[in-house]
């Protein structure tokens, strides 16, 4: 079992689902949570924005009893605001707080949030401590290795922001600088793990895309659970699958055609009762293509799915689909580690 705090208890090697801007809000999660993920956080939310009461970062702070255990994410890079929201997150009673100091977008890290404050650590100490007093939630922070390969600083930054009352650390094997490019170096996460001084769980993220490469980082790095992102993105199945062959060594059946469809269809449905029938009818369409891929001759069906305005009709061809394909087997293909930073409106 893993600990976060007094009150939170999560399975042996627990899988969480990355906070993702433009991605992880609630009828996402709602499906991630169905298909196994231990552990969500919200899309990020600027302290500056819940202090002046924007609409959409007030939004963000929407949680359900279902998705429990949830954290709600913050960012910002002055102590005062960053203190101020940490106040108005208590209010919401989430399970936890995170502090955001991995974000590599430049209109985040370039105005020292985010990842830029990798750049002071002293600051990032000041930041923490001011949450941690602010709150009576356990705090926790997901971060980068560094802001570039000459300032890999991840281990010092461990250790100080467990001095200072943290309760677990996620760490993204990239620095700021190489953004989503390259390979994720998991090897100063596991150095961190191995600090006789770090007593707080450790959580590695980068590049996880199958159940195997989950079991080899499980076992190379002995982090203490993987933080889940891009490869969620139109594959909730993926935590599942990852716990069953950890737990197995054996491979879940892949999903069906009417496992998607059902699953889309929840994600849709889940879009218009939060977001509303415009927006959220609206928004949803970006998602189909990620839960049909693979398919032959799909495209029809797919501009049906994005150019239709009503879930009655929507939900009408989704059952077409599964009429068309029925007993359809999907090839097992690697996951594409799309980058969501590309369409994110903070960019």
């Amino acid at each position: 079992m893993i600990k976060i705090g007094e009150h939170i208890s999560l399975p042996d090697f627990p899988l969480l689902l990355a906070p993702m801007e433009d991605v992880s809000d609630p009828p996402f999660r709602a499906v991630c949570k169905d298909h196994g993920a231990d552990l969500m956080y919200t899309e990020f939310i600027s302290s500056e924005g819940l202090i002046r009461d924007a609409i959409k970062s007030r939004k963000k702070l929407d949680i359900f009893d279902y998705e429990k255990p949830v954290g709600i994410q913050i960012f910002g890079g002055d102590e005062e605001s960053l203190s101020l929201a940490a106040k108005i997150v208590d209010v919401t009673n989430p399970d936890l707080l995170d502090i955001n100091f991995g974000c590599p977008v430049k209109k985040v890290a370039l105005k020292g949030a985010g990842a830029g404050v990798l750049k002071d650590v002293d600051l990032m100490v000041r930041l923490t401590d001011a949450v941690v007093k602010s709150t009576s939630l356990p705090v926790t922070v997901k971060t980068r290795l560094g802001w570039d390969d000459n300032n890999r600083n991840i281990e010092e930054v461990a250790e100080r922001l467990q001095d200072v009352g943290i309760k677990a650390l996620a760490i993204h094997g990239r620095t700021r600088a190489q953004m989503y490019k390259g390979e994720a170096d998991w090897t100063l996460i596991a150095k961190v793990k191995n600090n006789p001084r770090i007593k707080i769980p450790i959580f590695g993220n980068g590049d996880i895309d199958s159940p195997e490469k989950a079991l080899d980082y499980k076992n190379r790095f002995g982090v203490d659970g993987i933080m889940i992102g891009r490869a969620a993105i139109g594959y909730p199945w993926i935590f599942n699958e990852i716990k069953h062959f950890v737990q197995t060594g054996t491979h879940l059946p892949a999903p069906t055609i009417e496992d998607r469809v059902a699953v889309c269809k929840k994600h849709l449905h889940k879009s218009f009762e939060w977001k509303g029938p415009k927006v959220g009818i609206f928004e949803m369409r970006r998602h189909y293509t990620n839960y049909l891929k693979g398919m032959p001759g799909i495209k029809d069906y797919r501009y049906k799915l994005v150019t239709l305005d009503t879930v009655e009709e929507i939900d009408a061809v989704l059952d077409e689909i599964v009429l068309k394909y029925a007993g359809y087997t999907f090839e097992k293909t690697p996951i594409e580690l799309i980058n969501y930073h590309e369409k994110c409106p903070v960019t």
